[in-house]
């Protein structure tokens, strides 16, 4: 199977760095314009052509956006909210600042570009909107209680766009990654005792990449996945499948070789 891809016009939020840098590069890959959003940056914007600047959580720059690469390049045919804030504390102390802004872009900023990109996707009868969650979504963790509940959001508006937009023919997914270090989280920095602990956790025993993610989205963005939709896709490496997953690991490191 080749999921042919080339010609398509892809919008991916958050893409100056990480995990969206490296979707921006799979669907460039792939034969796509890729248009990268980003907040302004040292280095971003890179190429005025195709690095715009965008606040995901205005709601008038998001529709002028949308509108002027919709005048650009003739259609979009595929939207990726891939831009996210952690916000980190026990509720208890945590200000109602950052549990608003953690709202604001990671379940609002989702929001405001996909009623972007709608109309344009509407007129087509076609598109693809592509929303980040997260593992938090499914089972959260002490500390992280503002991004587990925004990203849980996430989940539950898919769902609903996905019924919603069904007759235009434009599918909505979204996506669980699980323990992928960025300078967001920090967990290549952390000492070896703390990493081993979180890698335990996991079904396939190694961090998961950017590249991991990026070529879901690639086939969440193709025909061959033309009936799928309001799905979550957990791409974790099995985070917590099993109550031990590192057992596993143990016993194939006892077992005699061949």
């Amino acid at each position: 199977m080749q999921l042919d891809l080339s010609g398509k016009v892809v919008l991916v939020t958050g893409a100056a760095r990480g995990i969206g840098a490296a979707i921006a590069d799979a669907f460039r890959a792939e034969g796509c314009t890729v248009v990268r959003l980003d907040l302004a940056s040292d280095g971003f914007p890179a190429d005025p052509d195709v690095d715009l600047v965008c606040d995901v959580r205005d709601s008038e720059a998001t529709r002028a956006l949308a509108a002027d690469v919709e005048r650009r390049f003739g259609r979009i045919d595929v939207l990726v909210n891939n831009a996210g804030i952690l916000a980190e504390g026990l509720l208890e102390s945590m200000g109602d600042d950052a549990w608003d802004r953690s709202f604001d872009v990671n379940v609002g900023g989702v929001f405001r570009m996909c009623k972007a990109v709608i109309p344009a996707m509407q007129r087509q009868r076609s598109g693809r909107i592509i929303n980040a969650a997260s593992f938090a979504a499914i089972v959260p963790s002490v500390g992280s209680g503002a991004y587990a509940a925004s990203k849980a959001a996430v989940v539950q508006l898919t769902r609903v766009l996905a019924s919603e937009l069904g007759p235009y023919g434009i599918t909505v997914n979204a996506y669980a990654p699980g323990m992928v270090p960025t300078a967001m989280n920090g967990f290549a920095e952390m000492p070896q005792a703390a990493q081993d602990r979180l890698l335990d956790t996991l079904s396939l025993r190694r961090w998961e990449t950017p590249q991991d993610v990026a070529q879901l989205l690639v086939f969440l963005a193709s025909d061959a996945a033309a009936y799928l939709t309001g799905a979550l896709l957990d791409i974790s490496g099995g985070k917590l499948a099993t109550q031990m997953p590192q057992r596993a690991y143990e016993l194939a490191a006892e077992a005699p070789t061949a």
